[in-house]
């Protein structure tokens, strides 16, 4: 054991006299010129070394720099600048004076990719030819990245394309080593903040880098993400996936295969790509097997919330929109101007506010600002639902127009998604055209215009059952009886009506209903901002009479007028069944009086009785 420990301490001793006269023999200084002209030949890059070089010989033989800072060729800012930067290098080239590098490492630094830090060509530089065939030597291929293994800590990534906004990405944390034939794997983490949101990011990729800068693949294969904060809902955004990249120099063309994202409870599928230029050029082909926009989309305004139809509502809170460094809120899709894109998307299940559809198909086409949306359709229930339409942000007074075509829809489950208090159930077709400035539920209510053929099918009304109301009036007014009905809803097998909707006043006119029971007619208004309503119909009770006779004939043959109005919770009513029957009785007995002085019109009392018929 003593002979062990001896020998340890006499390694020990070796290897300390050897790093101390290293330090000794080998001036770190030396290399200074060194590496900054091998940066600029393999690059055209500016290395600068603020400071004197020194030694670090623990835990790794290091080289350790001051200030540092890269610029590349005609840029107006560096693109790399760090306080300090530190070279682990391998120990035996040292001793006869040669520099191998085995990785570099960054605290503190500050990476711009900016249009002010790239390369800019000069002015007499010449210009070779678009399409070159040659092989191109390894002096040729521009930047080359030939260090083993590099480290950035604690360090800011600035991202700006042309005129876009720039991004940062704070508390940046990288890895990367790679192999003498320019594989390489890489391990990433930041954090972006902005417009009041927060998104954290971390990834590991394998990367192609043997052909780069003209050509890079990458095969990203753990992907872990989180967004909060600004308008997003409460729990966050949070999801992992993972992708196949690469990207094409010459094209300013990024390729992405076999793409598969995870946000919340939503699965996202698919392929694309992204043609850089003066407007980022997108092509998107995504599947989903289930999509919950719930989750994802920020918390809409809408009409009343009600925990039972028909039931006082509440307004749904909802943060205000982001705001950006000027103080002026972020106008709703003004960022569709940014670029253009053709999406095409097919779910199997989506839920949004909270309807569940199935087999969703949907093309999307935007051209810097101008959103035509040429399919947009998908099974509701047993029915299907149709949105075609166009949004056009390209100016500051946007506008949007839809054509939605529904089939066999439930109304229910509509005015619910929309929190409307409407107590209303039936099977919806509809086939209408709508405008208005901005696509939101509130500003649909208040500035939106357009027209619509609607049909219910197999209807109920909740609140007013207009059978018993009618039934009930005749029954006070009259010796007529009545069958009882205790069903406090009015039952239509069809109905059918023209409506308009302008800012807000929704306007119904051929109104037209039937069942077993009624028939109706009528026409009226709804004020979807004031939540009320004014309809007035003519209704022909067609069963539910007890007996039979004239008077019965006459209420099923009659249009009785019920005019129905006030706040959509608190609805009254309104009927003059007093004066229908006062009519009915005076026409009866004017009848009878006149059948009684047609058979004794020979006598004077029936002439004379004939005579006041005929002048009233």
């Amino acid at each position: 054991m003593r002979r062990v420990l001896t020998t340890l301490m006499i390694l020990l001793v070796v290897l300390v006299a050897g790093l101390s006269a290293l330090v000794l023999l080998v001036n770190p200084n030396d290399f200074r010129a060194y590496m900054v002209r091998q940066v600029e030949a393999r690059s055209g890059y500016q290395l600068q070394l603020d400071g004197p070089l020194r030694w670090h010989v623990w835990p790794q033989l290091s080289i350790l720099t001051g200030r540092m800072t890269l610029i590349a060729p005609g840029a107006q800012t560096p693109v790399v600048q760090a306080d300090n930067m530190r070279l682990d290098v391998n120990l035996w080239p040292l001793l006869s004076h040669q520099l191998r590098v085995k990785q570099v490492m960054l605290k503190g630094a500050v990476i711009q990719l900016t249009p002010q830090s790239a390369p800019v060509a000069q002015k007499d530089a010449p210009v070779g030819p678009g399409q070159n065939s040659l092989p191109q030597e390894e002096e040729d291929r521009g930047w080359s990245w030939d260090i083993h293994s590099l480290r950035v800590a604690d360090s800011v990534l600035v991202i700006q394309h042309e005129n876009d906004d720039q991004v940062t990405v704070r508390d940046i944390r990288l890895k990367m080593e790679q192999d003498e034939h320019h594989q390489a794997s890489l391990d990433f983490s930041g954090r972006v903040t902005r417009n009041q949101r927060a998104l954290a990011l971390s990834l590991s990729a394998q990367v192609d880098a043997r052909d780069y800068p003209h050509n890079l693949s990458a095969i990203i294969d753990s992907l872990q993400w989180q967004l909060q904060g600004g308008d997003i809902t409460a729990q966050g955004i949070s999801g992992e996936g993972r992708l196949q990249a690469q990207w094409q120099s010459s094209g300013q063309r990024l390729t992405l295969n076999a793409l598969h994202l995870t946000a919340n409870d939503s699965v996202l599928d698919g392929k694309g790509s992204v043609t850089f230029g003066q407007q980022p050029v997108w092509a998107l082909d995504l599947q989903s097997d289930n999509l919950n926009l719930d989750n994802l989309l920020p918390a809409q305004q809408t009409a009343a919330t009600s925990t039972e139809a028909g039931q006082q509502g509440q307004a749904v809170n909802r943060l205000p929109p982001p705001v950006i460094a000027n103080g002026e809120p972020v106008t709703q899709f003004n960022g569709l101007r940014d670029f253009t894109a053709q999406i095409g998307i097919t779910a199997k299940n989506v839920r949004w506010r909270g309807m569940q559809f199935m087999d969703v198909t949907g093309q999307l086409n935007n051209t810097a600002g101008m959103l035509v949306i040429p399919q947009l359709e998908g099974k509701l229930g047993g029915g299907l639902v149709s949105l075609p339409g166009s949004l056009d942000v390209r100016t500051d007074a946007s506008s949007a127009r839809f054509q939605p075509r529904l089939d066999n829809v439930e109304i229910g489950d509509i005015l619910n998604a929309f929190n409307y208090p409407i107590a209303l159930t039936g099977n919806l077709t509809m086939a209408g055209d709508f405008s208005g400035p901005r696509i939101d539920a509130n500003n649909f209510r208040h500035q939106w215009q357009g027209e619509a053929h609607v049909e219910l099918k197999n209807s109920r009304m909740e609140g007013l059952n207009f059978q018993q109301l009618i039934q009930q009036a005749v029954a006070r007014n009259s010796d007529v009886e009545i069958q009882q009905n205790y069903d406090n809803a009015t039952r239509l097998e069809s109905f059918s009506a023209n409506l308009a909707l302008d800012h807000g006043l929704m306007t119904f006119s051929d109104m037209q209903g039937a069942s077993p029971l009624l028939a109706l007619t009528g026409d009226g208004k709804m004020d979807l901002v004031e939540e009320t309503a004014d309809t007035r119909f003519n209704v022909r009770v067609l069963e539910g009479w007890k007996g039979d006779g004239p008077i019965i004939d006459f209420l099923k043959k009659t249009p009785i007028p019920l005019r129905v109005y006030g706040n959509w919770q608190s609805l009254k009513y309104n009927l003059q069944v007093d004066q229908l029957l006062r009519k009915q009785l005076q026409d009866e007995a004017k009848r009878r009086l006149k059948e009684w002085a047609d058979r004794n019109q020979d006598s004077q009392s029936g002439n004379e009785l004939k005579k006041q018929l005929e002048n009233r």
